[in-house]
């Protein structure tokens, strides 16, 4: 029989760290992510609060404990939470909010890279059409990055994450190279 391992979205056994002049990027592989929509007709609201699922308002990414979420389309989100206890995210949340939503596993559809530096304006301009100094800290949106669809959300001045096409996550991390190259 088989011994399969797990690979991250880079291809690698552990998580990718990037040093590019004053930028890092970093792979995340702890975060267990799924999309809840509100079905037809049911409170949504009403069953995410008494599960302890804080639903952000459009552009917005919410934290909470243990779940962090942000809205990707009317009556639709992505639910983020530790992999490490939310492994089965989408089962636990199938659970916690019973047939008021619709849910997804998301997990091993996304890679999601978190970038640090002193000021990731200049690269973010070079990257996508977000004004990411004029936005506040939680400011989440969909936005292109080299041809990618991407969500992006501003954690800090100089901190960001990015969630990016596992098919792609190759391409999405030399862009961000070739684009800090081009910057520092």
């Amino acid at each position: 029989m088989a011994e399969l391992q797990a690979m991250t979205a880079l291809g690698a056994h552990d998580p990718a760290r990037v040093v590019c002049g004053p930028l890092t990027i970093t792979e995340r592989i702890d975060v267990a992510l799924a999309s809840v929509a509100t079905r037809r007709g049911k409170d949504l609201t009403k069953a995410a609060k008494a599960a302890g699922v804080p639903l952000a308002e459009p552009g917005c990414h919410l934290r909470g404990m243990p779940y962090c979420t942000f809205w990707t389309a009317p009556e639709m989100w992505f639910v983020e939470a530790p992999f490490d206890s939310h492994e089965r995210i989408a089962e636990i949340l199938k659970s916690d909010l019973g047939d008021a939503a619709s849910i997804t596993e998301q997990t091993d559809a996304w890679v999601i890279l978190d970038l640090a530096a002193d000021d990731l304006s200049p690269l973010l301009e070079r990257l996508c059409n977000v004004d990411f100094a004029g936005q506040p800290v939680g400011h989440a949106t969909r936005t292109m990055i080299d041809h990618l669809g991407c969500y992006l959300i501003k954690q800090g001045p100089g901190a960001a994450r990015v969630y990016g096409p596992r098919s792609s996550a190759q391409s999405l991390l030399h862009a961000l190279e070739a684009a800090a190259a081009s910057v520092w």
